[in-house]
Formats: C-alpha cells, structure tokens, sequence
C-alpha cells in the first residue's frame, strides 16, 4: 500500500519539474527573440538607423551669429535658432539640474537605466519613466516625432535603446551632455541652450542662476506645455520641482530650495526673430551682405556656404550698447513728435497729407497698394487686378502699429495704408570717422511694419546739411576764413551761368537781411544769400566733385546752383560718411560695417580691407569743422548747449525738450527742406559722427509750420538724447576734447581776434534761418 502511495508523488515531481524547464525554454526563447528583434533593428529591418558617419557627425542647422563689436551676440539667420555651446560653458548648477532631474544613475549606466527600466514595467510608469537623457538625446537626434500608434512606438522606443548604446560607446558623458543641451527646442525659436538662455534671460548660459538653469531644465519634460510665456504659473511649478529633486540629491540644501522656490521667475524675453529685437534693419543689410558674400566664396569643395545652417560667425562694428542707445532714442523721440503730428491733422481734411490734390492723394496710395505684400501675394496665385483691388476694400482682421504697441484691429488694407502712411519716420547712423566702423545704426521706427531701410536705401533732401560742403570748397579753393564777411543782401546769380537757363535768387528764411557777416556767422543761422554767393564763386563743379570723392552718388546731381542749398537726394550713409571726412583731417574713410566672417570652426573666411581717400587737406578740414562749431554755438543748434532759451513746439519748454547741456566741442549743421517734408542733423565730436534724418514715407506727409518740420525740432532732439546716453557710459570712451588743430594751420579760425582788427563790421543781432 505504501508504495502504491508514492507513485503519485514522483509524478507530480516530474510534472513540476517538467514546468520548470517549460518555463526557462519559454523564458530563453523570449530572451532570443528580444535579442533577434534588437538585432533585426540594427540591421535596420524596421526602418533605417544613422550610420556610422551620422553618430560621429550628427547633421545639425547651426545658425549664423552676428557678433557686436563687444562681443554681444545681436542676432542670427537660421532655419533652427542654434548656436552650439561646450561643455565648459556650461555651469554645474545647470548640469546638475538635469541630471537630478532626468537622469540621476547618468554616470553609472551605459545608455540604457535597468532600474529604471524595470521600475517602469513593474509599476506601468506610475512612478516615473526609465528613459535615459542619452535616450532622450537619440529621440532629438534620430528618430521622427513620437507616434501615437503603439506598436510604432514600440519600435521607435527600440531604436532608441540601440542607438543610445551606440551614442554611449562614441561619445562622453560631457558630449552627451553637451549635445542634449544643444539640441533641444526650447520653443519661442529658442533652440539649444545658448538661444534658450539669450531669450529667456537675455544672458549667456554660463551666467545663469541656478534658479534660472532651473527653469529652463524644467521645460525639459514639454517645452510647449512649460512654456515661460504663455503659462508661467505651470512654468513656476515644474521649476520648483526641478528644485526639489536638486535639493533631494544633495546638488543643494533645503534652506537654499526654500529660497529659490520663492523667487518669481523674471524672465526677460529677448526674442530673436527676424523681425524683433536689436538692430533689425541693419541685420538685414548684414543678410544682403552675406548672401552676395556667398556668391563669389565657395567652400574648398565647391559648393556654396548657407548662412542658414553652417554656423558662421558675422563680426560687425556694430556696438551693442550704442545701437541701444540710439534706439531709445528714436523710440522716445519720434512718440513724442507723433502726437504734435497727430494734434496737427485733427483739421487737416486730408491727412496725413499736406497741400496736394485729392488725385494726387489718391495716387499716392494706389502705388503704396501696388507695392504692398497682399497685392504680390494675391499676384502669384493668379489673381486678377479687379479682383486683387476689390480686396483692398473689404475690412478684414489685423494688427497695425502704433507707440503704444500693436494694435488688433479691422479695417480695409486700403485704410491700412492710410493709416500707416500717417507715421513719420526716422533714420539714424553713427559712425567712427577715423576707422569707418559704423556703431549703430536705425532704419526705420519699427521693423516689423515699416521694412524699408532709410539709412542706406532711403534717399531724401538734405537741405541745408549741404551747405558745409559749399563752404569746404571755397576754403580750399580762396583760401577763405570762418572770420572773413560777406554782405547779407539779396543776390541774383544771372541767367547763362552755370547752366541756369533763369536768374536764380534765393531767399533767407525768416526773411532777415543786411549788414556784414562772417562766413561762421551765415553758416550758423543758415544764411542763403552767403551760400550762394559762394557758389557762385566757386562753381557747383567743384563741389560736386569734392562730395563724390566723400563717397556721395552724385550721378543725378545737377550742376546747378541751387545744389547749394540742399536740392539733391542723399542717404544718411551717405551723408554720415562724407560729413566723417571733416573730423578725420580730409581723410575720406568707406564706412565699414562687417569685420570679419568665420566658418564655425573659427577659420576666418573674410577679412575687411579699410577703404580710404584723401580729400581735403587738413587744414580745410579744420576750418570746415570750425565752421561748424559755430552752429552749435550760436545758431539753430545752440539748444545742445541747455543755455538756449527756446520753446520747444514739442517738449512745451526749453528745460524739458533740451535737457543737454552739453559743454564740450560739437560741430554740426541741421538742414530742413521745403514744406518742412525732411528734418535733418548731422553732429559730429572728434571720433564719433551721427547723421540723423525725420519726415514722412511720402514728401506730402510733413508739418504745417516750420517751427514743428524744421530739422532742430524734428532730428536734433534724437541726436541729443543718444549722445547723452553714450556720454554717461564711460566704457564707450566718447570724445569730449577738441578737434586735432592743425601744426601748419595758417587761416584764422578764432572771430574774436579777428574782430579786434576789424572793429567797424556788426554781425546782425537777431538769428533767422534754419
């Protein structure tokens, strides 16, 4: 009986045993099967992986850096806002937080955490993922967008492993690292972690705070959804998680976590679009430049540079902090200067336009229409102009500009036009005159909504800004002096001379004549009658000649006369470089704007050659700018000086509107135009000349009077408030000495000595002209 008993026994052994060997053939056969279908997506039987080349080289688009002069980086041309940083760059506060974040076993693992693996299985992810940052780095690197299909998923999460041990076996965990930081899209065209904390915090990564890596690692787990803009609330949130992992991991202790989880984020958005930010219109010449650039330097191999992917480095003379400060004060200015425009057309029935027709008005915005954007669009897709023009009429949504930030709005795009022609504009350059390196640069009130380019592009009278260059000719040719005088009475220069086919007699503005004065005193007050007397002498020949050596297109100018007084089109890059002649000692120097340009590996491609020119001698040069001095002494920009009694139309008060006071030597010259359609000023101290200019998109946009449209009230103010600016920054090391006298010098500039020998000759008390 008992060994009938313990049959059963040894079968139940067997069958157990039995199980046991079942269950590892399974296991074993699961194991082979997993290692096949790794194996199988090496090989790239479910789709290719990168090869060799492409883990050593990984494709990147790197974006191209326009690099300021000292050293700020003030924009980039890019398809991805990229700009690679080492790992030294990188300050430990900012890679601990990843790492306590994401990836705490990183330095202990091979790519792929198995704890963390098994802990995502064992709980179905409820206490967190197992998915590595070299995983992470492999989905930016090789893998599309994350499926929602499942089994793709499945598949894609399998190349991921495989190629997170390849990146493991190539590279360090710094490169890693690095690299994970550098690909990442943090949103807001913020790609990387140089874009990212340029734009966020307006800084370099190895400035941030700890607070600040915080956050910007917390957007780590979804940028789109942690997104500082847009949700700062959820931002703030995932920041103090981030932490509080750091504080759990002992990267810091839980007095500091308490003190930084306080803190509001203060983020300080600094977008990098092509339209926003610093120095919009200048990095589209830079753009222009580059492109042509391309063109005739190819790479060694042949092919042409992409300023969009291949990292250059644009150096350019550009000065960050004067570019700010130019900026501000076109923005502060032209606001102000706005609202008196836009009091005056309260009961103007055709604004924003002055003395022309309602055909002429209507002709004016017809061609802006037909030069808009919408009608090319409409174009290209093959719409008729009846229908293109139909459009125009119809109200749709929209964003328009104004001082105050956009608007959104509806109305017609024909209304549109209207309205945005009723903005004066500005432009500004500012330039070193011994090197040509141009400082700063200001095209237009906003590049957004007004893209056309007034400093180079834009070319307008220049009014009586000219006339210097009547007065350089007549010191060089007779050897005139500051202090030599002329009578201030009417003068006609008859019909046969030089071309004129009439008698050309100009009048003074303000209409004040008589008695004797120095050339330093005309020039001051603007005095026309002077000024054609000169050109009279000298010829406009000559003069002409003398402009277009200072780098002045002069190929539309006419030899005529009334050059004198300011008829030609000019641009302000133009003027700003011939004007730079007079305080480099007659030495015309081509304004320089870009540097140098490095591949990304620091290989310079170009390097910029100055261009110079000797004009004038010095000595005609010095007297030119003594001249000059005498503008900002006594005549229409003595309100530099803060002792001019003046009402200022648009400040309401001397000590308001002309808060400059400055004390040291300026010469300088203002210009207005006819109908008060162009204000100019262009200012000069020893190593920094300024031209800036104001008036309307059209001539027909302007003032109604002159004490609003002359170049005193319109462009001087924006000059004052940047040198005031740049004068308070001591590291630009703005000149407040005198111009360098000449050792040779042999024409009097100093009036009062010359007046002791001449006692019987007045200068005219009241001051007219502008």
């Amino acid at each position: 009986m008992a060994t009938k008993k313990a049959a059963p026994k040894k079968k139940n052994q067997n069958d157990v045993s039995h199980h046991i060997k079942t269950f590892w053939k399974i296991f074993a056969g699961f194991i082979l099967v997993v290692i096949l279908f790794f194996l199988l997506a090496s090989w790239g039987v479910f789709g290719s992986l990168p090869d060799e080349t492409s883990l050593e080289n990984p494709e990147k688009n790197l974006a191209t850096e326009i690099i300021s002069s000292d050293g700020k980086t003030i924009g980039k041309f890019y398809k991805e806002n990229r700009t690679p940083v080492p790992f030294d760059s990188l300050p430990d506060h900012l890679v601990n937080a990843l790492i306590a974040t994401e990836d705490v076993r990183f330095y202990d693992h091979s790519g792929i955490d198995g704890r963390g693996t098994i802990r995502a299985f064992a709980f179905l992810g409820s206490r967190g993922g197992a998915s590595t940052i070299t995983q992470q780095l492999a989905k930016l690197f090789f893998t599309e967008q994350v499926s929602r299909n499942k089994v793709q998923r499945g598949l894609q999460k399998i190349k991921e492993w495989i190629i997170a041990t390849r990146l493991e076996r190539r590279y360090t965990k710094e490169e890693i690292i690095t690299m994970y930081f550098n690909e990442y899209d943090f949103v807001n065209q913020a790609v990387g972690i140089e874009s990212a904390a340029n734009i966020y915090f307006d800084k370099p990564p190895s400035a941030l705070s700890t607070v600040e890596a915080a956050t910007l690692v917390g957007m780590f787990k979804n940028a789109s959804l942690y997104n500082p803009i847009r949700n700062p609330e959820g931002v703030t949130n995932r920041r103090n998680v981030v932490l509080s992992q750091m504080e759990k991991y002992d990267y810091i202790s839980e007095k500091v976590m308490d003190s930084l989880q306080a803190l509001p984020l203060n983020i300080k958005f600094t977008p990098q679009g092509h339209d926003e930010g610093s120095a919009t219109y200048f990095r589209e010449y830079a753009r222009a430049f580059m492109e042509n650039w391309i063109k005739e330097h190819p790479k060694p191999d042949g092919s042409k540079y992409n300023i969009y992917q291949d990292g250059l480095k644009v150096y350019v003379t550009i000065d960050s902090k004067m570019q700010e400060y130019a900026e501000e004060a076109v923005k502060k200015h032209m606001a102000h200067l706005q609202e008196a425009f836009d009091e005056q057309n309260k009961k103007n029935k055709t604004a924003p336009f002055r003395d022309i027709t309602e055909k002429e008005t209507e002709g004016i915005l017809n061609s802006a229409m037909r030069k808009s954007d919408r009608w090319r669009e409409m174009k290209k897709q093959g719409k008729d102009e009846e229908e293109i023009i139909k459009s125009f009429k119809k109200k749709i949504p929209m964003r328009v500009f104004s001082w105050k930030g956009d608007i959104d709005t509806i109305m017609t795009p024909m209304d549109s036009i209207r309205y945005h022609k009723s903005f004066l504009q500005a432009a500004m350059m500012s330039m070193t005159p011994q090197t040509g390196e141009v400082k700063a640069w200001v095209g237009g009130i906003n590049y957004k909504h007004y893209k056309y380019d007034m400093v180079k592009k834009g070319r307008r009278q220049i009014g009586s800004t000219f006339k210097p260059f009547v007065y350089a000719t007549a010191i060089d040719q007779m050897h005139m002096s500051p202090c030599d005088t002329l009578p201030n009475t009417m003068y006609t220069i008859p019909a046969g001379r030089h071309n004129l086919i009439k008698p050309w007699a100009p009048k003074n503005a303000g209409g004040g004549y008589g008695g004797m004065v120095t050339l330093k005193y005309a020039l001051a007050n603007s005095i026309n009658t002077i000024t054609a007397r000169l050109i009279d002498r000298v010829g406009p020949e000559p003069v002409i000649d003398l402009v277009k050596k200072m780098g002045v297109d002069t190929e539309n100018m006419p030899a005529v006369p009334s050059i004198a007084l300011g008829t030609p089109d000019v641009s302000v890059y133009e003027m700003v470089g011939a004007y730079s002649t007079f305080a480099n000692e007659g030495v015309y120097v081509e304004p320089i704007l870009i540097q140098r340009i490095e591949d990304k590996n620091g290989t310079v491609l170009y390097q910029n050659v100055p261009k110079t020119k000797d004009v004038i001698s010095n000595e005609t040069a010095y007297v030119t700018v003594s001249l000059m001095e005498g503008v900002t002494q006594s005549g229409s920009g003595a309100r530099l000086r803060g002792t001019w009694a003046v009402n200022s139309p648009v400040y309401k008060n001397a000590v308001t509107g002309y808060p400059y006071d400055f004390k040291n030597p300026i010469a300088g010259k203002t210009g207005t135009t006819q109908n008060n359609s162009d204000g100019w000023f262009m200012g000069m101290v020893p190593n920094l000349v300024t031209g800036v200019w104001v008036g309307g998109d059209d001539r027909a946009t302007h003032f109604g009077s002159t004490s609003y449209g002359q170049g005193a009230t319109m462009a001087l103010p924006i000059w004052g408030m940047y040198m005031k600016s740049c004068y308070a920054d001591k590291d630009l090391d703005v000149s407040t000495g005198s111009f360098t006298r000449p050792a040779n010098l042999s024409i009097e500039t100093d009036c009062s000595k010359w007046r002791q020998g001449n006692p019987d000759v007045e200068e005219m008390p009241d001051e007219f002209g502008i």
